[in-house]
C-alpha cells in the first residue's frame, strides 16, 4: 500500500489521556492545523484534555475510519494504544514524545510543527511495524482475544512463585520450562520488556520473533529467534498460582490449568511514519546510552 501525502485533510489527534503536559503540544498541533487549512480531529478521552468547545470528536475505536493521518502526543505506550485502535484501517501515524524514552514517538515538542510540516508535505520514511494476535483457548473453544505492538507476556501475576508451561513452534514440541514466564516480542518490542529480560534487540525491518525467558529455572535457557510465520502455542500446567497473560501491558488474563495459548502474526500492519533523518541506531544510541562513557571520556581529553 502505498501513502501519499496528498491525502493528508483529515488529521486525528491522539493523546495520553492521564497526561496534562501533552495539552500544549496538542493545542499547538490543533492550531496549526486549521491555519494551513486542515481538518483536526479529536478522540473522546482526548478532547476531555483540551479547551476546544466546538472541534469534531470521535470515538477512538472510529478514528482509523475518518482519518487520512494520525498524530499521537505522549509517550510510546499512548502510540502502542493507538496502534491496536488503527491498524486495521491502514491508518498511518506520527508520534511526538511526551513520554520518556520515546522510540516509536521519536518527534520532539521543541519540533513539532517542523516537523510534522514535512510529513504533509510528503517528506517522511515509511516504517511498516508488525503486531501480534493471541487466543486462550479453553477445551477448544476461543475464550479471549487480544492483540499487541511490543509483547505478549505469560507471567506468574503479583506472586513470587515460578510457573510451569509447554512451548511448542510450528506444531513442534520445543520444552516444558519452569520460570517466571515468557516474553513473546516483535522487533518493535525488542527494546522494550523484552530487552530488560534479557532479549536482543532486533531491528525493526527483520521479520522475526523474540521469545524470551523469564528468571528460568534451568541456567541453559535462553532466547530464541523465529520467524514471522511461526505458530506459538503455550499450554499451561498445573501450578500453585494461576498465571496470567498479558498484550502490550493490558489488564491481564488468568489461565487455568490445561489452556493453550496461541500466537501468531497480526495480518495488518501498523504504518509508522517518520520525519527525514530518523535513524534506528541513532534512536539506539540516545536512548539506551551507549555513548555516554565514550562521549564522558572525550570530554576529559578534551
Amino acid at each position: 500500500m502505498r501513502i501519499s501525502h496528498k491525502s493528508f485533510r483529515n488529521i486525528g489527534l491522539m493523546g495520553r489521556p492521564d497526561k496534562s503536559s501533552v495539552v500544549e503540544t496538542l493545542c499547538l498541533i490543533y492550531d496549526h492545523l486549521l491555519a494551513l487549512g486542515l481538518h483536526p480531529i479529536f478522540d473522546v478521552e482526548t478532547a476531555k484534555l483540551v479547551p476546544y468547545q466546538d472541534c469534531q470528536i470521535v470515538g477512538r475505536h472510529l478514528m482509523g475510519e475518518v482519518a487520512d493521518l494520525v498524530v499521537v502526543v505522549g509517550g510510546d505506550g499512548s502510540l502502542l494504544h493507538a496502534a491496536r485502535a488503527l491498524v486495521k484501517y491502514n491508518t498511518p501515524v506520527v508520534g511526538v514524545n511526551r513520554g520518556r524514552l520515546g522510540f516509536l514517538t521519536d518527534i520532539k515538542p521543541s519540533m513539532v510543527l517542523s516537523k510534522l510540516d514535512q510529513v504533509l508535505k510528503g517528506e517522511f520514511q515509511l516504517d511498516k511495524r508488525f503486531l501480534l494476535e493471541m487466543e486462550i483457548r479453553s477445551a477448544g473453544d476461543v475464550i479471549y482475544q487480544a492483540i499487541a505492538l511490543n509483547d505478549i507476556v505469560l507471567h506468574s501475576g503479583r506472586s513470587v512463585h515460578m510457573i510451569d508451561f509447554e512451548l511448542s513452534i510450528d506444531g513442534q514440541f520445543v520444552y516444558r520450562q519452569h520460570s517466571d514466564g515468557l516474553i513473546v516480542s516483535t522487533p518493535t518490542g525488542s527494546t522494550a520488556y523484552a530487552l530488560s529480560g534479557g532479549g536482543p534487540i532486533i531491528h525493526p525491518s527483520m521479520d522475526a520473533i523474540a521469545l524470551v525467558p523469564m528468571h528460568p529455572h534451568t541456567l541453559s535457557s535462553r532466547p530464541i529467534i523465529v520467524g514471522d510465520q511461526s505458530e506459538i502455542k503455550i499450554r499451561v500446567q498445573e501450578n500453585r498460582v494461576m498465571p496470567m497473560v498479558s498484550a502490550d501491558g493490558q489488564h491481564s488474563v488468568a489461565l487455568n490449568a490445561g489452556d493453550a495459548l496461541h500466537i501468531r502474526k497480526h495480518p495488518f500492519k501498523l504504518n509508522l511514519l517518520h520525519p527525514p533523518g530518523y535513524d534506528f541506531y541513532m534512536s539506539c544510541r540516545t536512548k539506551l546510552g551507549w555513548n555516554q562513557d565514550f562521549e564522558a571520556l572525550t570530554q576529559q581529553e578534551e
